[in-house]
């Protein structure tokens, strides 16, 4: 028993110490200078409008579907992931007053790193029969919650709401049109030229060590204590009430093991790292966002261990 636990501790913070261990490199550079506020205001905007529309097409491009996936399945997935962002929506305004935390705090509930959690936590637990699946869902879900995001963001600011603006602010995001480009491709079953499809593979896998490095450069660690009622809220939301009730919903329903594993692998991941980018991008409190981020992958590995080892005590996985 005790060698099972300290396995499932082991493979969790395998999984998420590498994330905070950039965040913090971040964190030292801009100590000793190497970053600066001006480097990091232009990093930004380059993970922005260059890495993450690259990371998300190359993910949905190089996808490895199977056809003999259960669509029910996916479906059930699909509904709980959009009813819990319209759930926020109604929720969330009800008890923060505060218009540009409003849409930090929502999407800082329900965006999870899936891309780079849940394929290595649902590999890690069943190997690669999982994998099809949680694919499927991350090409699904991510674009979807972007979209929506920008949504989300763009009601909740201090301006007048402006749909025509919204619109164009939905149509020209970055992240949007490299969704859609990766979609758009994949469905038309497009091969790239080798050449092509190798670059665009290396500027993705730049994307998350650089992101990271620099939100770690931006968190102002001091300041956690400003936000810490929000803070504790949504990482409570995020790592354990949210996973808690979509497992709970998925256990009623009759499923198990894979099935089970791969609700999980969606909704345990820490707050996604791109809701800092999209959070600054669209004026919200970025701080806040951006402190989501670095709390929720720091707790994450321990919230995720605990999940595993009950369902693995209960038999469910």
């Amino acid at each position: 028993m005790k060698g099972l636990i300290m396995e499932n501790l082991i493979f969790s913070l395998n999984a998420v110490l590498p994330l905070v261990f950039l965040m913090l490199l971040g964190a030292f550079l801009r100590k000793i200078n190497v970053f600066d506020e001006d480097f990091l205001g232009k990093a930004n905007k380059f993970i922005f409008k260059v890495l993450f529309p690259f990371f998300l097409f190359n993910n949905i491009y190089s996808s490895k579907i199977s056809e003999e996936i259960d669509s029910k399945f996916i479906i059930f997935v699909v509904i709980i992931s959009i009813a819990v962002v319209g759930l926020l929506i109604v929720i969330i305004p009800k008890y923060e007053k505060d218009n540009k935390n409003r849409g930090v705090i929502i999407q800082g509930l329900y965006r999870g790193n899936t891309t780079l959690f849940a394929t290595a936590l649902i590999s890690n637990i069943f190997g690669n029969e999982g994998l099809a699946i949680v694919t499927m869902l991350i090409a699904i879900i991510s674009p979807t919650y972007i979209f929506l995001t920008v949504i989300i963001l763009d009601l909740f600011t201090d301006e007048r709401q402006n749909y025509k603006k919204t619109l164009i602010s939905i149509l020209s995001n970055p992240l949007i049109i490299g969704s859609l480009l990766g979609i758009a491709v994949y469905t038309l079953q497009i091969k790239l030229p080798l050449a092509m499809e190798k670059t665009i593979a290396d500027i993705a896998k730049t994307t998350t060590p650089i992101a990271l490095m620099t939100l770690g450069g931006e968190i102002e660690i001091n300041n956690i204590w400003k936000n810490i009622k929000p803070l504790v809220f949504v990482v409570a939301g995020k790592l354990i009430i949210f996973p808690a009730i979509a497992t709970l919903i998925a256990i009623s329903y009759g499923y198990r093991g894979m099935e089970l594993g791969v609700i999980l692998s969606m909704t345990a991941p820490p707050t996604a790292v791109t809701s800092y980018a999209l959070a600054q991008q669209h004026n919200c409190n970025y701080e806040l966002a951006g402190q989501i981020v670095f709390l929720t992958t720091l707790i994450s590995p321990f919230t995720i261990f605990l999940f595993v080892y009950i369902f693995k005590a209960a038999g469910l996985f």
